[in-house]
């Protein structure tokens, strides 16, 4: 949203996240230098100063506030170097009844510095908060400046004549503005002296290969579990999208969508129905994490989804962000191409409060599949979907009674019912597996599989008690 388009109805409902917060104008103005370091040192954001943390408009006409041009001021006053910002009041009703203003400060991300407070210390907006960076972050964050600066470089031969309207006009409508093209994209820093830049290309040019070749995104498919060469070849789905970056999340999630097969999943009414071998959210969430967050400065690749039979891998150039590891990203953001990321958060596309890589894990439970694996071969990040084509087998779709005799399954448990539905759709479990997924204790869990190996529903494999390979399958008696 631009600033020009706030209105008080949004500063009181908008939810605190990666790109807004709310201050109160009775702290000092030099606390809010944190949050605007942090803001710049991120993907920008927008802070509003008058309002409280609960929507509560209180803003400066009262003794133990501070007054308006301080807060204005603590920019320059607080921050080193000076961060890129505009200001603007807007006249709201405050809970005294009275005519007043909030201040709102649009802190531009900055690719070439990091921003800091007064007593030299640097904040990252990470979900809904500033975090203070150690000095090894700090280390890794002027180290990835240079590649965020890739993101603002001017594409000399570029101009408005390479602007995709489609995806424009899709843009103007996500941020509810009337702003012309022109103003749009200078204003959000995709445009300058009539020339996109890079992270401008990458989002709205019709033909982003045209300057970037490596923009683009190649989708393959294989016949088995692994890709085969020269007259055993066993490609049988490939296809290119080198478009704007909203264009080729809608073309490839159509594609992929239509190339995945189903299974039948057990309902916990004893019924089956139908399922993806993959969750959509989980799949589409990575693709666009790839197309956001790669390092397009990396000529020399480009992103490749590539579907096996029990798999899926989604490869993406560039390491993680150097705050970003494998074992904290999914409480932590940081963004390597911050334009990208506001914009396509402002498409709906990018999750706010890191929900998106949390969420993947929780779909992939949902579908009774395992985790997704992420891992960083080379100077990439893969991420693996596993859809465990190899327990999941096609069933008839018929009642679980026809299986198993109702008199059996009327004697079952909560526990009991949950873990055998588990091993029905999964092929197997583990006693840690089953406690994870049902919810119940582990002294539950133990208890409900041995009453199911001692009906003959299940079979335990393994040398012993304290075995720690220790796993469950349908049994014969069933």
């Amino acid at each position: 949203m631009e600033l020009h388009d706030i209105s008080p109805d949004f500063l009181v409902h908008e939810r605190e996240g990666q790109h807004f917060d709310r201050k109160s104008a009775r702290i000092k103005p030099k606390d809010i230098a944190k949050t605007i370091a942090a803001f710049a040192n991120a993907e920008g954001g927008i802070l509003a100063v008058g309002i409280e943390d609960n929507g509560e408009i209180t803003s400066f006409d009262y003794d133990s506030a501070c007054g308006v041009e301080e807060f204005r001021n603590a920019p320059y006053q607080f921050c080193q170097p000076l961060p890129k910002f505009k200001t603007r009041e807007i006249e709201v009703i405050n809970t005294r009844g009275k005519n007043d203003v909030v201040l709102l400060l649009q802190v531009e991300t900055r690719a070439d510095a990091l921003i800091r407070t007064l007593d030299d210390k640097v904040f990252l907006r990470t979900q809904d908060r500033c975090l203070a960076l150690t000095h090894d972050q700090i280390a890794k964050l002027e180290y990835d400046r240079g590649q965020r600066v890739f993101e603002d470089r001017e594409v000399p031969d570029s101009s408005m004549e390479d602007v995709d309207p489609v995806v424009m006009s899709r843009y103007r409508e996500a941020l509810g503005t009337s702003a012309s093209d022109r103003q749009i994209l200078e204003s959000r820093g995709f445009l300058k002296n009539g020339h996109l830049t890079n992270a401008g290309l990458l989002l709205f040019s019709k033909y982003p290969g045209k300057y970037l070749p490596q923009a683009r995104l190649r989708f393959l498919r294989y016949d088995g579990d692994r890709a085969k060469t020269g007259e055993h070849i066993n490609i049988i789905k490939e296809r290119t999208f080198d478009g704007p970056i909203p264009a080729i999340i809608d073309q490839a999630r159509t594609l992929i969508n239509a190339q995945l097969r189903e299974f039948q999943f057990l309902t916990s009414d004893g019924t089956f129905r139908s399922v993806p071998e993959y969750p959509e959210f989980a799949w589409l969430e990575g693709m666009v994490n790839a197309l956001t967050h790669r390092d397009y400065s990396f000529a020399g690749d480009h992103i490749r989804i590539v579907m096996y039979d029990d798999r899926l891998e989604i490869f993406s150039p560039g390491k993680l962000p150097n705050v970003v590891t494998l074992e904290n990203m999914r409480t932590t953001r940081y963004a390597r191409n911050p334009r990208i990321a506001r914009a396509l958060t402002e498409l709906g596309w990018v999750k706010e409060l890191n929900e998106g890589v949390r969420r993947i894990y929780d779909e992939m439970q949902s579908f009774f599949l395992h985790d997704p694996i992420y891992t960083e071969p080379g100077y990439a990040v893969l991420l693996t979907l596993e859809n465990s084509i190899t327990s999941r087998h096609l069933r008839s779709a018929e009642k679980m009674e026809t299986m198993i005799s109702p008199h059996v399954l009327d004697a079952l448990n909560e526990t009991e019912f949950n873990i055998l539905r588990l091993v029905y759709a999964c092929g197997r479990t583990t006693l840690k597996e089953a406690q994870t997924r049902s919810g119940a204790t582990r002294y539950r869990c133990r208890n409900a599989l041995q009453a199911l190996v001692d009906k003959g529903l299940l079979e335990q494999h393994g040398s012993g008690k304290k075995d720690p390979q220790k796993y469950y399958t349908l049994g014969s008696s069933r």
